[in-house]
């Protein structure tokens, strides 16, 4: 089935730098996205206004100050030297919104270049969740965070970023369902349609999961992870990662591109000590790092004790919930019947949430037609 949408406004790169270009055009490789190339300001004027994105080379910064372009919004400055304070002054001179300095700003360039040419309309919020340690539950959390904003009628995706993680369609009894799973997404080039991708996966109402298989693991790569978080992004209200706890280039991408990042620590101390070691990564790459701390706690350790000794923010603590398991291995759906304490901290958090259309997962009357008030194992699903 094809996934790939038409092409949109190309961004627009300024420079004359050979070794910068080199790199920019592999960057714009990885992201899947074409570029407009100019060596000065009077080849870029006349892609100036209309470029999704403008990124110019410290090279070039004087050169476009003295140009005198009208100011703009989505101007990058790149640039590679991490000791030139000055280029703070160029950038600004200019009124560039962000200073990418390489190599480390690779992973963020390369989300904000499949971001620019999905264009206008709100984007869904995008939440990852981390296991602080092995088992530690986030893969479940994950699938009730994407069943809880379907159940209150938000089209959601739930992506699966853990190869080795034994596929995310098992959680939801769907192992045997029909649809795209990433082996097949991977090998699509450049931008993914979001409507196409959607379409393409198993759903349960407007729940869309895109799962990794069972079959030999598959090394997911940055590209095609920063095109599929997009075109999630553009047709979801609520997109839900679950990633491993080996942040390679693929999770670098999801978390740069997250709003909100939710490490699940069991509340032990050794599953503390292994999540600080994880925290060092993820905070690398995202701005907003939260605490779930899931009971129950043998030792009688606090919750906050454990997020204050991460040096994180607590999103709130799970209490014990001995039937989940039991549900988990019986093929039951992770807080598919809005009961417990694992759906009620979902609704609580998502509800904490700006959504695109500035409303609530609260609000009242926005229910999808699938869920009404039924267990979502009465649910029907496509293809499952």
């Amino acid at each position: 089935m094809p996934i790939l949408a038409p092409p949109l406004i190309r961004p627009l790169l300024i420079t004359s730098d050979p070794e910068l270009l080199d790199d920019m055009l592999r960057l714009c490789a990885a992201a899947g996205v074409e570029v407009d190339v100019a060596p000065d300001p009077t080849a870029a004027r006349p892609g100036w206004a209309r470029a999704s994105l403008v990124l110019i080379g410290d090279d070039c910064c004087v050169a476009v100050g003295q140009a005198a372009f009208r100011k703009r919004d989505g101007v990058v400055v790149v640039g590679r030297d991490l000791d030139d304070r000055t280029i703070w002054q160029r950038a600004f001179g200019i009124g560039a919104e962000h200073i990418a300095l390489l190599p480390d700003a690779e992973p963020w360039l390369i989300a904000r270049l499949a971001d620019a040419i999905d264009g206008g309309g709100p984007r869904g919020v995008t939440i990852c969740v981390v296991g602080g340690r092995g088992g530690a539950g986030a893969s479940t959390l994950a699938a009730a965070l994407a069943v809880t904003a379907m159940r209150a009628g938000r089209r959601a995706m739930m992506i699966d970023a853990d190869p080795y993680g034994g596929g995310a369609d098992l959680l939801f009894g769907g192992e045997h369902a029909a649809g795209l799973r990433w082996r097949d997404v991977a090998v699509a080039k450049g931008r993914i349609g979001g409507e196409e991708l959607v379409n393409a996966l198993p759903r349960m109402g407007e729940l869309a999961v895109l799962s990794c298989d069972r079959g030999d693991p598959l090394d997911l790569q940055a590209d095609a992870m920063s095109s599929v978080l997009a075109a999630a992004a553009r047709v979801c209200e609520v997109v839900v990662v679950d990633l491993p706890r080996s942040i390679g280039e693929p999770a670098q991408i999801a978390l740069v591109a997250s709003d909100l990042v939710l490490m699940v620590v069991p509340a032990e101390i050794r599953a503390a000590a292994a999540a600080a070691r994880v925290a060092t990564e993820v905070t690398r790459f995202a701005d907003d790092v939260q605490i779930v701390v899931r009971g129950p706690a043998p030792g009688g350790l606090d919750a906050s004790d454990i997020a204050n000794a991460l040096g994180l923010p607590l999103a709130g603590q799970l209490k014990a919930e001995p039937a989940l398991a039991v549900a988990l291995e019986r093929g039951e759906v992770p807080a598919g019947r809005g009961r417990g304490p694992l759906a009620e901290f979902c609704r609580r958090l998502l509800a904490s949430r700006t959504f695109a259309d500035e409303r609530s997962l609260s609000a009242v009357g926005v229910r999808s037609p699938f869920v009404a008030d039924a267990p979502l194992d009465q649910q029907p699903w496509s293809g499952w």
